[in-house]
């Protein structure tokens, strides 16, 4: 009996991280924009800022937001907490399970970086909680009160550490550490200032003392943070299906970019709650996105010219040597116990079906072999382009 525990925990914490993501950028977003969509009181109401009254589901809701504490605390208090700490600890966990545990697989590309093993997570772990606190710093500096000007500070660091991870790890590895650098000061957030700070509100208002306002408004400038960092997340969490992003020699700049245009088409969101109607950010993040499918389509001059034709015992060759160890019907590599996404080339019928992802992922991208662990060469990659290119003829 073969039991993949490396596969099944990947397949249990993906499930979870996911369940446990969507209840908190669910609870996010609502909150978010229950906040934009308060009203003042009609008449007035002592302690209360806004009011709103929805409908859903066959019933009518009334939600008040008071801006320090109210006269009197209720009995039930929920605290939206434990939605962002699953997701954290199920993407960490994931993280090391796959990414760690795994690293020579899925995280170290020897033809950038020769790491070990150790070597590889210290440096990712670096990264993450470098990360964080490089984000702790700019949001208690004097730079914190100044929205847009922490925005881009932040946003171009972000970046730059993007750039140095491409540099350093796999496609995969460096785009999953920029998403954990996010998710980890997401998570801070919640657990370092909005938690404590509502903690701090409550004890206050129980014993009697005044509530300082500006514990609230620090929780508010945290949530305001994490609203527009959740959407390049969520597409660092999708990336890896997407080897024209994740394998282009131009990574770092592709996800800045499709992370501005998710930014700008949030923006929208957020002014369209106040009323405000501004189709010119739909417009910019569009046109950000747009602008990276054409720099996508920007590849460098082939290093390596393939003239006459290539045979198709070159190319099966090619792909024996770098691809069937994972992609076959019973894999030989240790860390697969069956074929990634079904895809086998076992035969010459098999290569040709799967040519065209082939090409996707092993020539117009470098995303494949994972971290290039087999050391596939340029020559081998445009070998295969040229025979795909050729039409994929089999014998």
């Amino acid at each position: 009996m073969e039991y993949d525990l490396p596969g099944w925990l990947n397949l249990g914490l993906r499930w979870l991280h996911v369940i446990a993501g969507v209840a908190w950028i669910g609870a996010s977003f609502y909150f978010v924009w229950l906040d934009n969509n308060l009203r003042e009181p009609d008449p007035p109401k002592d302690g209360v800022k806004g009011e709103l009254w929805a409908v859903h589901g066959g019933g009518f809701y009334h939600s008040q937001k008071y801006m320090v504490a109210p006269a009197h605390m209720p009995d039930h208090l929920h605290w939206f907490k434990w939605e962002a700490y699953t997701t954290w600890l199920s993407g960490f966990a994931l993280l090391i399970v796959l990414y760690y545990w795994q690293a020579p697989v899925y995280l170290i590309d020897t033809a950038k970086h020769a790491f070990s093993q150790p070597a590889a997570i210290g440096a990712g772990l670096a990264f993450i909680f470098g990360g964080l606190a490089v984000y702790e710093i700019l949001c208690r500096s004097p730079l914190g009160q100044r929205g847009l000007a922490f925005g881009i500070i932040w946003f171009a660091a972000l970046t730059g550490a993007a750039w140095a991870l491409s540099q350093l790890f796999s496609d995969r590895g460096a785009f999953i550490h920029v998403g954990a650098i996010i998710g980890t000061a997401m998570v801070a957030n919640v657990f370092l200032v909005i938690i404590p700070n509502q903690r701090k509100i409550v004890a206050d208002m129980l014993a009697g003392r005044p509530v300082d306002p500006r514990l609230g408004a620090m929780g508010k400038q945290r949530s305001v943070h994490n609203t527009y960092m959740t959407l390049p997340v969520i597409f660092i969490m999708i990336s890896n299906h997407y080897p024209m992003v994740t394998g282009h020699p131009l990574s770092w700049l592709l996800l800045a970019m499709i992370s501005a245009g998710g930014i700008s088409i949030r923006q929208f969101f957020l002014l369209k709650h106040h009323g405000k109607i501004r189709h010119d950010f739909l417009f910019y993040g569009f046109m950000l996105v747009f602008a990276a499918t054409m720099v996508a389509s920007l590849k460098p001059k082939d290093v390596v010219q393939i003239d006459g034709d290539v045979p198709f015992t070159t190319a099966q060759a090619i792909i024996g040597k770098h691809c069937t160890a994972c992609h076959s019907a019973t894999p030989t590599h240790p860390g697969f116990s069956a074929p990634p996404l079904g895809a086998v080339f076992d035969t010459p019928e098999h290569i040709a079906t799967y040519a065209p992802k082939i090409h996707e992922r092993a020539v117009a991208s470098t995303s494949m072999p994972l971290g290039n662990e087999t050391g596939m060469t340029v020559e081998e990659r445009a070998q295969l382009g040229a025979w795909i290119k050729q039409g994929a003829k089999i014998p």
